[in-house]
């Protein structure tokens, strides 16, 4: 499993491990792979503290900082009157439909900490990504940082290389690796649409291949429908060099989930991981809900932009969250949630892969 991607960031296993949780970030990085964390959801004064905390659980091994480049800068308003300027229709339609499913108010002081906080979505502004990296380039084991969501500026991915960071970007098609690759990357994340989050249209088995012939000699990782060796092995063979895997990790012992929500995972099949605009604005994979049924039902409303959208169902997922209402949350998961059928530790997933991955390569190569 040695190759370009292992010799470029001084890893054993060029399996890439994207979660919301610096603990699972901190294990696939202790096991010889590289844990990646999506930065944009911290505010900056917690970033700062979970990449101490990284740096120091991680003995000196490097670790990736994902990034989003969904909205260009805009006149900041404060949130009170962002808020305002929502449809009625919209607001009407949250609030039904928690009332309905009797979901308390947030407490005051929710309320008014959300209030205080920048905007649901400027993490993912060109602006919010700044101020993410000034903090990143602080962090010497941050080696990589990897736009999941938009083209990374040139200037930026300039400004990386400078420092030493390899930059990176996710892709749903050749067409858009081929401007990531316009832009200076290092290499490309090919993500097919079995995903979680936000995906494209091209399943993985046609994407991979088109996108590794597409950007030749930019070395590939393969993401999409990836959580064992035997897909390992696969991305392998279409040309990949190395995995990038999300939903896996979520059946974790370590992952963010609650353990009510982690029972959802456990019992979720392939087609419950569905593709929807009605938490963020924008094609995203989860899993399915009373959440989702209600925004599919007749008469429901059509999903606002990206930054309105979130702005919208902040509030209501803080509700949900906080009245532990499982039937309605969902999480950003893709179809190989079908597979997870036991919680592990992360460490003994990352073994579990690269044993396969090693048994099913030897076995071909047998075969040869």
């Amino acid at each position: 499993m040695q190759n370009r991607i292992t010799e470029m960031f001084g890893i054993e296993v060029p399996i890439f491990g994207f979660t919301h949780k610096p603990e699972v970030a901190i294990e696939v990085t202790n096991a010889g792979g590289m844990g990646a964390l999506a930065a944009s959801y911290y505010q900056p004064d917690e970033l700062e503290r979970i990449l101490t905390d990284m740096d120091a659980k991680t003995g000196g091994r490097p670790y990736c900082i994902d990034v989003l480049f969904a909205n260009k800068v805009g006149q900041v308003v404060p949130m009170s009157e962002r808020l305002k300027a929502l449809p009625k229709q919209h607001i009407d339609f949250v609030e039904k439909l928690l009332d309905d499913a009797g979901i308390p108010p947030l407490p005051p002081e929710v309320e008014a900490e959300m209030l205080r906080e920048k905007p649901p979505g400027h993490g993912h502004t060109e602006e919010g990504v700044l101020e993410v990296l000034e903090i990143v380039v602080r962090h010497p084991q941050a080696k990589f940082v990897l736009s999941a969501m938009g083209a990374p500026p040139a200037y930026v991915v300039d400004r990386l290389h400078s420092r030493g960071i390899k930059v990176g970007a996710m892709a749903g098609s050749a067409e858009h690796a081929l401007k990531h690759v316009q832009a200076g990357v290092d290499l490309i994340v090919a993500q097919g649409s079995e995903a979680g989050g936000h995906t494209g249209t091209i399943s993985s088995m046609v994407l991979w291949p088109d996108v590794v012939d597409a950007v030749a000699p930019i070395p590939v990782l393969a993401a999409g429908g990836v959580g064992s060796g035997r897909h390992v092995a696969a991305a392998f063979a279409l040309g990949a060099e190395g995995v990038w895997c999300g939903t896996i990790w979520l059946g974790s012992s370590q992952s963010e989930l609650s353990p009510d929500m982690r029972k959802r995972f456990l019992a979720a099949r392939s087609q419950d991981a569905i593709q929807r605009k009605y938490d963020t604005g924008k094609p995203l994979r989860g899993l399915r809900s009373k959440w989702t049924d209600a925004w599919d039902a007749p008469g429901a409303p059509q999903p606002l932009p990206l930054a309105a959208q979130k702005l919208l169902v902040a509030p209501a997922l803080k509700r949900l969250e906080l009245a532990n209402a499982v039937d309605y949350m969902g999480y950003m998961s893709g179809q190989i949630v079908g597979r997870i059928k036991q919680e592990q530790p992360v460490r003994d997933i990352m073994a579990g892969m690269k044993c396969e991955c090693l048994a099913v390569l030897k076995a071909l190569g047998e075969k040869a």
